[in-house]
């Protein structure tokens, strides 16, 4: 005699559906395995097998979850799916409801980390923000309509498939189970459910941060499941500050900073600094920020391919910090960094989009007498961005979309080459000085090469093959780095016919990278082979006819140094409040450091120095420290080294602290 005929209908409906449903995802898992995982730097089986258990029991709860209200609700007669008709065809709609929000999950995931090379979390609301750049960006990058279709008709099969389980258990005979058994058969079903969804024979149940297991991140973004992790994620708010941490952290952080009037009560951090490396009087300014620009793709990092032989060139003749570092991905957070000299550490959104801190003091405001262009080739509500730096920035001249002659290109705007053409224009034109940025961003997909490319041409002898080896996603994507290159050039190009540009220094830098693999050569030279620096490290160049000796810096630094630094080599005092330092200090040397952060409810930050790079979870698990050049990448060396990891890791967790802190009391009007 079948076993399952012993159970009431409602169980052995249970028992087949939530096995069948968490296979499901278990291939989805694994989906998500053959899809993402980079052949040059795997994760091991055991790392595998772990994060697919993992996995597993993550699925077999959020299934549970979806199962409990028919599991509690489904024993009462008139809303039995086994005796009514009705009651069946509303359980149908609720499982094919939860069902369909579970899969276009599931659908968003797959999107998102193709894109960003990250799960799904909430951070990622950002972009409903600006939803029809972000809506009109998805049509032009995905086939919208294919993916739909199949989504339907996986949601169609779920349906038809749940409501033939349905009937075929309403057909099977109903055991006679007296009260007592019955209630015996209730609570043991409930305990194996709790059990199941507990997951863990422990005080605490299991939660995402046992998904954190390896120092390989592949293995650890492997094991999340979607909807669990984006809800988890969901569980925090906007940061707030810890002001007792912040003093714990101030010693070593005015040490860092070189403040002169210390105070720990007041937790005072501004300070009055001068140039040390001038290079000009009074020089124009013209930043050129260059969208998701990985250095191990360029050419500067001795790429193959060769894709950005103009950046080389003003690399070349000018100066080349070659571990420069973002602090994170994003480029709303990278634009903030740029302003502020602050990180983002902002854990829900982006700082840029959050009311209470965009009203900063930036030392762009100390170039006096400076009229201030903002150039992006889109909108520049995106990211909130527009309320950010209008508030940080008086009397901006802040071009978009809207006020070019060029044509629109696709979501982002006008192309970069568009961009460039329209910048100089506009800068040829005014007084000076001025103080210039110019925000690419056509480096995304869709990677559209506009037909007015400005005598671009594709590259047709690479192949996809090619392409991936260098660590490209396409040869698309490559031609789309080579036009963002290409642009560089033919801005420098126009300038040069112009006045302006012989009092002129200008900077090119990106606003991020993304994570990939251009072959050992490259990352064992850069040191981002294995622990993810290659999303963070980008090139940082400064050119200018006021260079006359080029040089190359190996000093590290980071992007909340860029306005120290521009303001040093432009002979500008300026009253210092936040993170940021002139590189060029010599009070610093020996002592160049870069934060670096990757968000999420329990964030991971870090150090990177001239040799080490010390990473660890917020909550202080998962502390290693990283030698970046070292033939084991991998290699943990906390134990040989304790004094350099503790030195790492207070600094790591002052800045964390202190960005958090400071943005809240740093307004333009208190900076004075």
């Amino acid at each position: 005699m079948n076993i399952l005929s012993k159970f009431p209908q409602l169980l052995r409906f249970l028992l087949i559906f939530i096995p069948s449903l968490t296979f499901l995802y278990v291939l989805m898992r694994f989906a998500f395995y053959i899809a993402f995982n980079d052949v040059n730097s795997p994760i091991s089986m055991g790392d595998f097998f772990y994060s697919m258990w993992l996995g597993f029991r993550f699925d077999l709860r959020m299934v549970i979850v979806m199962s409990l209200p028919l599991f509690f609700l489904g024993w009462i007669k008139y809303i039995n799916p086994f005796k009514y008709t009705y009651a069946r065809y509303f359980w149908l709609t609720y499982l094919s409801v939860i069902f369909s929000i579970y899969a276009l999950f599931y659908v968003v995931d797959f999107a998102y980390f193709a894109y960003l090379n990250t799960r799904l979390d909430f951070s990622s609301l950002r972009f409903l923000d600006n939803f029809s750049i972000s809506a009109e960006m998805v049509w032009e990058s995905y086939h919208v309509v294919w993916i739909g279709l199949s989504l339907i008709l996986v949601i169609f099969i779920f349906t038809y498939l749940t409501n033939k389980l349905f009937l075929y258990i309403s057909k099977q005979t109903t055991p006679s189970l007296t009260r007592m058994q019955s209630v015996l058969v209730g609570f043991l079903s409930f305990l194996v459910l709790f059990v199941a969804g507990y997951s863990k024979l422990s005080q605490y149940p299991l939660r995402w941060s046992d998904a954190a297991f390896s120092k390989h991140p592949f293995a650890n973004l492997l094991a999340y499941n979607p909807i669990h992790y984006f809800l988890d994620t969901w569980k925090n708010g906007r940061v707030t500050y810890d002001v007792k941490k912040v003093k714990k952290y101030y010693p070593i952080l005015s040490d860092y900073l070189g403040i002169k009037d210390k105070d720990i009560k007041k937790l005072n951090f501004k300070r009055a600094v001068s140039p040390t490396n001038q290079i000009a009087t009074k020089p124009n300014i013209v930043i050129v920020i260059m969208e998701s620009f990985a250095s191990y793709k360029s050419s500067l990092s001795k790429n193959p391919l060769n894709p950005s032989p103009y950046l080389q060139n003003l690399a070349d003749n000018g100066l080349y910090f070659k571990n420069y570092f973002s602090p994170s991905t994003g480029t709303a957070r990278s634009i903030y960094c740029t302003v502020t000299s602050l990180p983002d550490v902002e854990l829900k959104g982006t700082s840029s989009r959050n009311p209470l801190i965009v009203n900063q003091h930036s030392i762009i405001e100390d170039f006096k007498d400076y009229e201030k262009f903002y150039f992006i080739g889109g909108s520049a509500s995106w990211g909130n961005i527009r309320g950010m730096l209008n508030q940080s920035m008086d009397n901006l001249h802040l071009y978009e979309e809207k006020d070019y002659t060029s044509p629109r290109n696709d979501v982002w705007g006008i192309s970069d080459a568009d961009l460039a053409v329209e910048a100089n224009k506009a800068l040829s034109k005014t007084k000076e000085p001025f103080f210039a940025i110019i925000q690419t961003s056509g480096n995304h997909r869709p990677y559209t090469i506009p037909k007015n490319a400005h005598g671009f041409k594709l590259r047709t002898d690479i192949t996809e093959e090619d392409a991936k080896k260098y660590g490209f996603d396409s040869v698309k994507e490559f031609n789309s780095f080579r036009f963002l290159d290409y642009s560089v050039g033919l801005y420098i190009s126009e300038a040069k016919k112009e006045n302006y540009f012989k009092n002129t220094i200008f900077i090119f830098y990106g606003d991020h990278g993304i994570s990939g693999y251009a072959g050992d050569h490259v990352h064992k030279a850069e040191g981002s082979n294995g622990f993810s620096l290659g999303e963070l490290r980008v090139p940082f160049v400064v050119y200018s006819p006021f260079i006359k000796q080029p040089k190359i810096y190996k000093r590290v630094m980071s992007e909340t140094d860029v306005l120290p630094t521009i303001a040093s080599l432009a002979g500008i005092s300026y009253n210092a409040t936040t993170i940021g330092r002139d590189v060029f200090d010599k009070q610093f040397t020996g002592k160049h450091y870069a934060f670096t952060m990757h968000h999420s409810s329990n964030p991971t930050i870090g150090l990177v120095g001239d040799k080490y790079y010390f990473k660890t979870n917020y909550d202080g698990s998962h502390a290693v420290l990283y030698d970046i050049y070292s033939d084991e990448p991998m290699r943990d060396h906390t134990k040989e080294n304790p004094v350099m990891a503790k030195t790492m890791k207070d600094l790591a967790y002052g800045i964390f602290e202190a960005s958090r802190y400071i943005p809240y009391f740093n307004k333009r009007e208190d900076a004075k």
